[in-house]
């Protein structure tokens, strides 16, 4: 695996996933808060496993990583069930929950050396950094937009985004016509998100730094989906495009400290510059009755 796509998946494993399971609000399904808090001690052995050769320990190593990834998937039947909801933004969430289960077979695969359903180890070493940035983080960004404005774009975002990680994924097993469906669906998806969090920005966020967050986050968007986009024409049509490792350096790295570490930083910051809901008040303490000296009456 090669040191950027290496760094790129360290950075999912360890910072992007807790983040974004800290901003997440909603019903816990029963072990959630020990599966969020134990994370880093599942994200070691993944990340050692990237950077060794690929050998049985690596592969043993990563497959300890997916054992935590397919927990966390199971938790999105379990907040289905609790929420009884399949709203936009719950859609969204859900799939960011199952997505890095994805990436952590992929890199199974890729450390043992085998090509998992027929595909080469570069695309499995690709598939990894796609479903804990796309998969998850953009997902979980979607869904995020989309419950503080609950409007026809929101709600076009949060679907979108899932639906064309979801399409661009069964591409690989179809066409490269059928993955660049999927890439128009999800450049629409991420366009769309870009929009909200320009929006974001201007309404909710009041200090410079959660402001430029936002843009930069915005901004990067509209130029590496461009890019993705390019890419699977090229692929289907036959047209001069960026080659896979171009393409990696700058849609994969640009997606991922360019939107999902400015984003997730700025939705951090966004969060604790909640106002906190007053206490409810309590009920009114009544002075204790005082005894009134018995009136004795004359006989």
């Amino acid at each position: 695996m090669s040191v950027l796509v290496g760094s790129v998946v360290t950075l999912g494993m360890f910072w992007v996933v807790p983040t974004g399971l800290a901003l997440l609000e909603g019903p816990r399904p029963p072990g959630w808060d020990l599966l969020r808090r134990s994370w880093p001690l599942f994200a070691v052995p993944g990340g050692l496993a990237l950077w060794l050769p690929r050998s049985g320990l690596s592969t043993a190593l990563a497959a300890v990583y997916a054992l935590a990834t397919l927990a966390l998937a199971l938790q999105a039947p379990a907040r289905l069930f609790l929420t009884r909801s399949l709203r936009p933004g719950e859609v969204a969430v859900l799939t960011a929950l199952v997505a890095p289960s994805v990436g952590g077979l992929a890199l199974v695969a890729e450390r043992a050396a085998f090509p998992l359903f027929g595909f080469d180890l570069d695309i499995l070493a690709l598939t990894v950094p796609h479903f804990h940035f796309a998969g998850f983080a953009a997902a979980l960004v979607a869904g995020l937009l989309c419950r503080a404005s609950d409007g026809p774009t929101a709600r076009f975002a949060a679907l979108s985004v899932p639906a064309g990680t979801l399409l661009v994924l069964l591409g690989y097993f179809v066409d490269d016509w059928a993955e660049f469906a999927g890439a128009v669906v999800l450049t629409a998806g991420m366009t769309a998100v870009a929009f909200l969090t320009l929006r974001e920005r201007r309404e909710t966020a009041t200090d410079r730094l959660t402001r430029g967050l936002l843009a930069v986050s915005a901004l990067v968007l509209f130029a590496t989906m461009l890019l993705a986009l390019s890419w699977a024409l090229g692929e289907a049509t036959g047209l001069p495009h960026l080659d896979l490792t171009w393409t990696a350096a700058t849609h994969g790295l640009g997606n991922a400290l360019g939107f999902t570490v400015c984003a997730l930083l700025a939705h951090r910051r966004l969060r604790s510059r909640r106002p906190t809901p007053p206490a409810p008040p309590t009920p009114a303490q009544h002075p204790p009755r005082t005894a009134h000296p018995r009136t004795e009456l004359p006989t």
